[in-house]
């Protein structure tokens, strides 16, 4: 049955996507970041629905009406220049067939985020642009959430399988980074129980991270949280209920959870810890002795009879999105990488400032804070997990980028047809509730 409506649902959308690029833009992140095939038991868990979604997209951008336009912003020529210099080195990977088929993967994702940046130009494209993400990870953080509640904690949750975010640490930052995409939603919504119910999945996202008992997911909610109350107006009254909200979800946890948590203090007594330290001072090694790192396939006992430290005795991938990419691509490579995050959060800046005075923006200024919140998530998330190609933070970027091309492309105070010259939110709810997290 599960096969039946998968299948069903990518083949109803199929003429969609075909005749409007950013339909088909949907589809594919839909099943990039879900991998709602991976839920079924038959023939759908093993079908090529992604490579018919991506297929879809690309044959539309040559039949559709739609406008497509390249947004040629700072951190996509960024992301242009490290994906060039991902594919020079891999032809220098010390294991070419393994960072070669890693590669093709990593152009698939890339190859969709400048379609994207191509077909999303409108208010709609980029909101359902939202919505998609939101839900593809919010599926599993209802789950993992109300799992969480249901055991007390007693039971570490996962992410889906086959998947970027099946590793429970993964999962973690891939549910903190929707948080602020579900708080934009609830922001914005006009319906009040439509509100309500993000309110709620925001709870059970939350606890969906801590039951996933990831230390490095402790550490980037808690600096998410930092950023929210950093950006309130309000700060005592949100730094109250930021810390309720904590010592819920927290006394909630078991023993086991808070002993876990505890390690973080303690992490050179910790054997997981210093197997860390041990990966990233091996991409240390490899980044001094070569220019273009090692290739994708490094993380074998060749690699670390050469580079490793002397008292390693476990190969471990480099768990950092940082040490990953130095070890992997070179110092090249981790600058590119890293002003990619640089130039994007300068895109969010910019677009805040340049929405900051105009009503009928509002919603691209909300937007490009809570994107700014969700970054954070993962950058400090990820600074202990290897995520460097998640498809979620590049689909941040993409938010960011086109809001400000509309921006852009919407003389002040001009309103799109359609849409209020506020936020709906604003309309509705009492006054300020929106800055108390935003501003």
């Amino acid at each position: 049955m599960r096969d039946l409506l998968i299948v069903g649902i990518v083949l109803a959308a199929l003429p969609f996507a075909l005749r409007h690029t950013w339909m088909a833009v949907m589809l594919w992140t839909w099943i990039s970041v879900m991998n709602p095939h991976r839920l079924a038991y038959g023939f759908a868990a093993t079908a090529p629905i992604a490579a018919v979604a991506a297929g879809a997209a690309l044959l539309s951008l040559v039949i559709t009406r739609d406008k497509l336009r390249m947004a040629w912003s700072p951190p996509v020529v960024a992301l242009l220049l490290f994906m060039l210099w991902v594919c020079l080195t891999t032809l220098f990977a010390v294991n070419l067939d393994g960072s070669s088929s890693r590669l093709n993967d990593i152009l698939k994702i890339q190859l969709m985020t400048f379609v994207a940046l191509m077909a999303l130009h409108e208010r709609k494209h980029i909101e359902v642009f939202v919505w998609v993400i939101m839900l593809s990870v919010g599926y599993y953080a209802f789950k993992g959430g109300f799992f969480t509640i249901m055991t007390g904690g007693a039971h570490r949750v996962w992410g889906p399988p086959g998947g970027f975010f099946q590793d429970n640490n993964a999962f973690a930052v891939a549910v903190i980074m929707v948080i602020p995409l579900m708080n934009y939603l609830r922001l914005v919504a006009t319906n009040q129980w439509l509100r309500r119910g993000l309110v709620v999945l925001m709870l059970l996202a939350a606890a969906a991270a801590l039951g996933t008992q990831s230390r490095g997911g402790l550490v980037a909610i808690s600096g998410m949280a930092m950023v929210f109350w950093y950006r309130s107006d309000r700060k005592f009254a949100v730094a109250v209920v930021i810390l309720i909200v904590a010592v819920a979800l927290i006394s909630f946890m078991p023993g086991s959870w808070e002993a876990r948590m505890a390690t973080i203090q303690t992490y050179e007594q910790d054997e997981s810890a210093s197997g860390r330290l041990d990966a990233w001072r091996t991409a240390i090694n490899i980044a001094n002795s070569r220019v273009t790192g090692l290739g994708f396939s490094m993380y074998d006992w060749a690699t670390a009879a050469i580079y490793a430290p002397p008292e390693v005795s476990i190969i471990r991938a480099a768990h950092s999105i940082f040490f990953a990419v130095l070890g992997e691509h070179g110092y090249i490579g981790l600058f590119l990488f890293v002003l990619i995050w640089w130039l994007t959060f300068r895109v969010a800046a910019q677009t805040r400032k340049q929405a900051a005075n105009r009503p009928e923006a509002a919603w691209v200024h909300t937007l490009a804070g809570m994107c700014q919140v969700s970054l954070v998530g993962y950058l400090v998330g990820g600074a202990f997990l290897s995520l460097s190609y998640f498809d979620v933070p590049y689909n941040i970027m993409v938010i960011l980028v086109v809001s400000q091309r509309w921006l852009n492309e919407h003389p002040a105070q001009e309103t799109p047809a359609g849409f209020s010259s506020v936020q709906p939110s604003q309309a509705t709810l009492p006054a300020n509730t929106t800055q108390q997290v935003l501003t």
